[in-house]
């Protein structure tokens, strides 16, 4: 057994060599292209009289997470409308990394915010490397990284928000699903439940997996050059590995969410009531309907509601391109339920495209596609794009409205 033991250790490091070596040209092209954005965006700054670093650390929701781990939870705002902020409607997992790391080391609470997004950003792209190489190979895995960097709100994953870091948690939890480890994938989940409401998709994701592992493997090969779905190796006999993940995943949110009911005296649904109080719900997507609609009325706005709809229709797209290539169910559930709670909340609208940032198997279709095309088209490609989207970045994150 201790010579067993010796060898297990022996090849752990050769093993996580081995990985970098494999991540390294995702990780080198995401680190260049959120270089470029940052940069643009401090130019762009600094010419308006701007900082950049303010704007990413201490403005909109990054304040009410440095205040949360500052003096914990009961600040509000009460707004001459009658609305009632609550920082009750911010998870907790951020604010207290922000509070360790601004404990062992010199930082502020928006320092080590900004700390966290980084390393967590990097941390998503390796993720979702793993995730997309696992299921096409290593070339759609760089690519699926490089489009999820190429976003038009890709500033956000440097901003000290809790988008990269739900969707490490996320991306890592749905690794382990496809790869059998439950326990990890539930803990993950637990973790991405602790960090935005939308933690339910992974626990989701989670359920639907392990449900359905009981059933024996019929996959047929997938069309469009996607491998066949991985199921879950030998631990998916293992009823009781499974059953431990189905049980961890949905602790997280459910927990945060009894708790806040507990606090405010609301029972199990208090928290809709904090989160009505921004003027947050679940509305089936009627408002952000009426919002597009309302865009038609003349020329100039109808273009913008031209531009809303082709993009509505460009995720369901994507989605439905995603189910005709045979992804698993894991990531078709994860993506389907993020995609549902951004397009059917009745939230700020503006907000709605830095919602969907973490739904990144919707970008798996163009990564088959990207990868296939000549390395240096694709280039071109990247480049091009990487600038228009820093640009984009730059101008929105100095806009009067929050992302």
């Amino acid at each position: 057994m201790t010579d067993l033991a010796t060898r297990a250790e022996a090849t752990r490091p050769a093993a996580l060599r081995r990985a970098l070596r494999r991540v390294a040209p995702a990780l080198l092209g995401y680190a260049a292209v959120r270089a470029l954005g940052l940069l643009v965006l401090a130019l762009w700054s600094a010419a308006r009289g701007k900082s950049a670093y303010t704007l990413l650390t201490a403005r909109w929701d990054s304040l009410w997470y440095a205040r949360v781990a500052g003096g914990g939870y009961g600040h509000q705002v009460r707004l001459p409308n009658g609305d009632v902020h609550s920082d009750l409607a911010f998870f907790p997992l951020l604010p207290w990394l922000e509070r360790l790391g601004a404990a062992v080391g010199p930082l502020s609470y928006a320092d080590a915010g900004f700390v966290v997004s980084l390393l967590a950003s990097l941390a998503a792209a390796w993720g979702i490397f793993a995730v997309a190489d696992l299921l096409h190979g290593r070339r759609a895995g760089v690519c699926a990284v490089l489009l999820w960097a190429l976003l038009p709100v890709g500033i956000v994953q440097s901003m000290a928000y809790s988008e990269s870091l739900f969707t490490a948690l996320a991306a890592w939890s749905l690794y382990c699903v496809l790869t059998g480890r439950w326990a990890g994938a539930g803990t993950l989940a637990l973790l991405a439940g602790l960090t935005r409401p939308v933690g339910l998709a992974v626990a989701a994701a989670v359920w639907a997996a392990a449900i359905t592992s009981f059933e024996p493997d019929r996959s047929a090969p997938a069309p469009g050059g996607a491998r066949p779905a991985p199921r879950a190796p030998a631990a998916a006999g293992a009823p009781a590995r499974r059953l431990l993940g189905m049980l961890l995943a949905p602790l997280g949110a459910a927990g945060y969410v009894l708790w806040v009911g507990h606090r405010t005296g609301g029972g199990p649904l208090g928290y809709l009531d904090v989160q009505a109080g921004w003027r947050n719900g679940f509305d089936g997507g009627y408002a952000f309907a009426r919002f597009v609609a309302g865009k038609f009325t003349s020329p100039l706005p109808a273009l913008a509601g031209l531009g809303l709809t082709a993009g509505v229709a460009a995720i369901l797209w994507l989605y439905a391109t995603g189910v005709r290539q045979r992804q698993p169910l894991a990531p078709l559930v994860y993506s389907g339920v993020v995609t549902a709670l951004a397009l059917c909340a009745s939230s700020y609208f503006g907000s709605k495209p830095r919602l969907l940032l973490p739904a990144f198997p919707l970008l798996f279709p163009l990564a088959l596609a990207l990868a296939r095309t000549r390395a240096r088209r694709a280039a071109w490609i990247v480049g091009g794009v990487a600038l228009v989207s820093a640009l984009y970045g730059a101008l929105w994150l100095n806009g009067s409205g929050p992302p």
